[in-house]
Order: structure tokens, then sequence, then C-alpha cells
């Protein structure tokens, strides 16, 4: 791949607050579109993406090989919409799967670790005690989940109101974290710590994972709490474009892991 792409999918790239990933980029100089067609095609590893026939690497110089066509149509489509200048920002599908390949692959047990002690302080065990409205509200939307992480997953959370931490049983986060084995490689793993952390929630993000919720109806359950404020106090529109640039970062990584796993 030609050096005018060398260190424009950086660390930097990866600031957790996706507003200020953009800020970012806006003061780094992007590279102008080089090439004229972007190919995907098939190799003994899976499926790459290819440049006017170069194959595309990572910043870690590996080949990028993605293991279904549908997930490398997709980071395909990416480098296809890219104008007159390549700008990562508008390409969260291929810096997840850079991620995925350069670092997840390094640090699987570490990243899964991670995505564990979410799971011991999940947003979806901490319940307001008033007003009975907002109670009313987080029950209705959160205790369907928690049932099914019961009755699916054998793992039986517990509950409090406030914030003040409740320490979970051995066994429920036993029973969570074999439920994550399942997903333990770097893309899954990759798309499910994205999904966490933008939901503070690693039941919601299984969930997903799962098949038990789309990604519309996860991202809503996370915002029960921030709709409810916003019925009552106004809305804010800064931070409405804010959501919704973590939204778009919550679709790409559901998007990567049903198209790496092969769902639609």
């Amino acid at each position: 791949m030609r050096d005018e792409l060398s260190g424009i999918f950086t660390p930097e790239q990866s600031h957790e607050d996706p507003v200020r990933r953009a800020q970012i980029q806006m003061h780094r100089p992007l590279p102008k579109r080089f090439y004229t067609d972007v190919t995907v095609e098939p190799e003994d590893q899976g499926f790459a993406v290819k440049l006017d026939g170069k194959p595309v690497k990572t910043p870690g110089r590996n080949p990028l090989q993605l293991r279904t066509p549908a997930l490398a149509g997709l980071v395909a489509d990416e480098w296809r919409a890219q104008v007159d200048v390549i700008n990562p920002a508008t390409m969260p599908i291929t810096k997840l799967s850079n991620t995925a390949i350069d670092a997840v692959s390094q640090q699987l047990d570490a990243v899964a670790e991670e995505i564990l002690n979410f799971a011991g302080t999940d947003a979806l065990f901490y319940r307001a005690d008033t007003p009975q409205e907002l109670v009313a509200r987080q029950n209705a939307a959160w205790n369907p989940i928690i049932e099914w992480a019961a009755a699916d997953l054998g793992a039986r959370f517990i509950l409090a109101e406030g914030v003040v931490h409740r320490q979970q049983p051995a066994e429920s986060l036993a029973a969570f974290a074999a439920a994550l084995s399942r997903h333990h490689e770097p893309f899954s793993l990759s798309s499910l710590h994205v999904m966490t952390t933008l939901t503070g929630s690693a039941l919601l993000a299984l969930a997903v994972a799962e098949g038990r919720l789309t990604t519309e109806e996860a991202w809503a359950l996370a915002h029960v709490d921030e709709d409810w404020t916003e019925e009552h106090w106004g809305f804010d529109a800064e931070a409405q474009a804010r959501r919704q640039k973590r939204f778009e970062e919550m679709q790409a990584a559901a998007q990567l892991f049903h198209a790496h796993r092969g769902r639609d």
C-alpha cells in the first residue's frame, strides 16, 4: 500500500469519544484518494480488499484479511465512498477491523476480562429509587434483559438502588464469562468491547451478539435515563449530536460483528 496511507489510522483515532476523534482528525492532513478501483478477492485466509489490485494492509503492516465476503464488502464500500481524500473518520468498520487484527488478536484474554469487568458493574443493575415514573420505566425496559440473562445464560444478577457498588455473585459472573467465551476471537471481541463501552452495559452488548436485541433496541435501552431527563428538563442539541456520533459507532460495531459471523 502506498506511503500516503502511513499513519492515517493512528492510535489517536481510537479515542473513546467519537466527537473528539473527529476533532483530532480535522487537524491532520488527509492523503488524497490515489486509487480508482476497489475490489474484493478471495485469499487463502479469507477475503482481501484491493485498491487497484493491491491488497490493503493494516497500520501494523498485517494483511487486512476478512473472514466473510459480507465483511469484506462493508470494508470495500468504505474505501469506495472516499472521494477526494481518505478520511478515517468515515471508515469505522475498516478502523475496527484494523484494531481486531493488530491489537485485539494479541490480547484476547485481556479484552475479554475488561468486558467481564463491565458485567460486574453493569449499568442495568443500578436503578433509581425516585421518581416512581423513572423507576417504572427502568424496570419495564431493563428487567426483561435481566430475566433473559438468568434464563438463557444462567447468570442471575443482583439489582441495587443508587450508585453504591454491589458485588455480583461469582457464579453469575462465571456464567456470563461462559457465554462471552463463545465469542473469544479478535473480530467478535473487538465489536463487543466497542458496544459495551458505548452503552455502559456488557449485557446489552451480549444481547445484540446473541440476537436477543437489535442494535436500535439496545441503544434505546442504554439511554432510558437520558431520554427521561430530556423529557423533563429539555433537549440538548450538543448532547444529541454526540449521541448520534456514538450511535454510528455502535452501528458499525454491530454490522462488523454480524457480517463477520455470517449473519444478516
